[in-house]
Parts: structure tokens; C-alpha cells; sequence
């Protein structure tokens, strides 16, 4: 199979060029590792709300067991001397 010289212009010209390569090479790398931060952070979200939901779920399971406390009394206020 032979190609015609437009098939080879045509592909000569979708070739990237020696810079154009090297800034798709830095862009994907770039990528990567915002990607691989962004899977961390979603990680260590997840295992701190799962932390936080239990320490909550604790928290109401000890309010629970704990007979509620008497409401503090209000000071009365007393009249000022003129």
C-alpha cells in the first residue's frame, strides 16, 4: 500500500513538533499528579468524615445513657440604688 504525498503532507502536518511534545509531555505529567492529589484529599476526606460521624454517633450514644442535667438557675436581678 502506497500513500499519496497529501496523506503524507497531511500527516507531516498533525505531527507535533519537538517543543509541542515536550509541553504535551510536562501537561500530562501535570495531570497526574494533580490527580493523584485530588485522589489523596478525596481519600482523606472520606476517612475523616467516617471519624467524625462516629464521634458524633458515640457523643449522642453517652448523652443518651446519661440522665439529663437540671437547668442552671437564673440570678435574680436586683434593684440598683440611685
Amino acid at each position: 500500500m502506497k500513500i499519496s504525498a497529501a496523506t503524507a503532507a497531511a500527516t507531516a502536518a498533525f505531527k507535533p513538533n519537538r517543543q509541542e511534545s515536550k509541553a504535551q509531555i510536562t501537561d500530562a505529567t501535570a495531570r497526574a499528579i494533580i490527580d493523584t492529589e485530588a485522589a489523596k484529599r478525596d481519600a482523606k476526606t472520606a476517612k475523616l468524615r467516617a471519624a467524625r460521624l462516629a464521634q458524633e454517633q458515640a457523643d449522642a450514644e453517652k448523652a443518651a445513657a446519661e440522665p439529663p442535667k437540671a437547668a442552671p438557675r437564673a440570678k435574680r436581678k436586683r434593684a440598683q440604688r440611685a
